[in-house]
């Protein structure tokens, strides 16, 4: 069953002047078909300018089309009456926590959204109790945000979306402000949010280790998709990649730059684990041809 679905959708950019006649127009979603699969963590790669965020604003209706539709759950996103109704079903966390925060200590900031939509009192403090333990940030409910992380203030932003009781979450570039342990700590936050609890996950981002652990990677370039599968094959097409100016992981870098040496490696290695199961047999038929060498002479 698929959460969202794109049906030749496309986005202008439109530059008016002082007396609204248009000066320039930029195309950054151009007639783009896409399902995401209810339950799925699917991650959008995509260098500056290639339509990433662009697309994450459309999910729950911050943007409209230009052209074409996006149904959110079945919810036609250009349909004002159903706005609310998709933005309570897609809950969007930014790249800079201190933009959505805005209590002055974190669990009256996470029951903040709950608060808006009309829950009761009580089933406030139920969701804000629930919410934080899921991302583990319940030590920290009476700290003001300020004195917190960079990883633990976008930890206490998704909590804050959390406790609207999202079927999905969308993740803008969650990370780029932060150090790798901020960046890790999101990222496993997201995914067990995504095992445990079933909630479709979304994750716009440029670093290519965040997209290993996904079910499905989506590329985009100019405005449209140009690649779409599992992290396994999207890696295995490291060329194509630098193509457009993207990089991939590490430990997938060395063993490409060993394969073109000569060395027989799968495509699509994403962990150092791997790269290791693949080199050992390897090492180990050459010693063994060594030996035999040695013993015959």
């Amino acid at each position: 069953m698929n959460i969202i679905k794109a049906v030749n959708l496309v986005y202008d950019y439109i530059k008016r002047d002082e007396e609204d006649r248009i000066e320039e127009v930029k195309r950054a979603i151009d007639h783009v078909d896409l399902e995401i699969e209810k339950g799925s963590f699917v991650a959008v790669l995509g260098h500056n300018g290639s339509g990433k965020s662009t697309l994450a604003k459309h999910l729950n209706g911050i943007l409209l089309p230009t052209e074409g539709t996006i149904w959110v759950s079945g919810l036609d996103t250009s349909d004002e009456e159903a706005l609310w109704e998709v933005r309570k079903t897609a809950g969007m966390v930014f790249q800079n926590p201190d933009n959505q925060i805005i209590g002055n200590v974190v669990e009256e900031d996470v029951g903040f959204g709950p608060e808006n939509i009309g829950v009761p009192t009580e089933e406030i403090w139920r969701r804000v109790d629930e919410s934080l333990e899921k991302v583990g940030m319940a030590m920290y409910r009476k700290r003001s945000p300020n004195r917190l992380s960079g990883g633990q203030k976008q930890r206490v932003a998704i909590a804050g979306v959390m406790a609207m009781k999202p079927q999905c979450i969308v993740l803008d570039e969650p990370t780029a402000m932060l150090d790798p342990n901020g960046r890790k700590e999101v990222i496993r936050t997201v995914h067990d949010l995504n095992r445990a609890e079933g909630i479709t996950v979304i994750l716009i981002t440029h670093y290519m280790e965040e997209v290993i652990g996904a079910d499905r990677v989506i590329v985009m370039e100019g405005g449209s998709v140009v690649m779409d599968g599992t992290p396994r094959e999207i890696f295995s097409s490291v060329e194509r990649l630098k193509e457009w100016r993207l990089d991939v992981p590490q430990v997938t870098e060395l063993a490409f730059e060993l394969k073109k040496k000569g060395v027989a490696l799968p495509d699509g290695i994403l962990t150092r684990e791997e790269l290791i199961e693949a080199l050992v047999p390897l090492l180990e038929h050459g010693m063994k041809g060594m030996n035999d060498v040695n013993k015959s002479n």
